[in-house]
């Protein structure tokens, strides 16, 4: 017989973990895209940047960062295979010289179209689960957790950005207030409100006169 107590509670925690529940969901959805776009179809993450792509061409790899959220990185990698792979092209951007415009290449703008009734019945079957009542709620909550984690980056350096304003204006006010004491320091001493204190001459004792011998 399994006793509850510490095991239970951990199992509740992890019921209860938005992180955990989130991991769970993807790889259910991650496992329904790949069993509806097939061996031959393209990954989710590739699905995402030909369809980014597709509707903004000439976009750099920055705005396709901010399209898709997918990892700078990671991204930087993907648009090099799949530009490899003759999916993608990238030529100068016209607004940025010292940026990479990516467009659909003719076989990529293919696999697009092949990949789309795929995704839909991916994401039919994903919905599927969801009471019907429900599912668009459930969809304008994605959207909200996906728009917050695109503003994420940009309000951590707002924030960063008015911590480092509010130090200086910190070290602004103390030095203020440093030279503001010593001018008004200054002009005591020189009303004559403050006098110096000069340090107390030491007296030597004399020295103590010794008893006269008896005759």
């Amino acid at each position: 017989m399994v006793k509850s107590g510490k095991s239970g509670k951990r199992a509740d925690a992890l019921t209860a973990s938005p992180s955990h529940l989130m991991h769970r969901v993807l790889q259910l959805a991650l496992d329904i895209y790949a069993e509806e776009a097939g061996p031959d179809g393209p990954t989710q993450r590739q699905f995402a940047v030909l369809e980014a792509v597709s509707g903004q061409p000439g976009l750099t790899q920055t705005d396709l960062v901010r399209a898709t959220g997918i990892d700078r990185s990671t991204l930087a990698d993907l648009v090099t295979r799949m530009t490899a792979k003759g999916l993608l092209e990238r030529e100068k951007s016209a607004l940025d010289a010292r940026a990479k415009a990516v467009r659909l290449a003719a076989a990529g703008e293919a696999v697009l179209i092949a990949a789309r009734p795929r995704v839909e019945a991916a994401d039919r079957r994903i919905m599927a689960l969801m009471p019907k009542a429900r599912r668009e709620g459930f969809i304008e909550l994605l959207s909200e957790l996906a728009g917050r984690a695109d503003a994420a980056p940009d309000l951590a350096k707002a924030d960063a950005k008015a911590a480092r304003k509010a130090a200086k204006e910190a070290r602004r006010a103390v030095k203020a207030a440093e030279k503001a004491e010593l001018k008004a320091e200054a002009a005591a001493r020189k009303a004559g409100k403050i006098k110096k204190t000069k340090a107390p001459v030491e007296v030597e004792a004399e020295p103590a006169l010794e008893p006269e011998p008896s005759v």
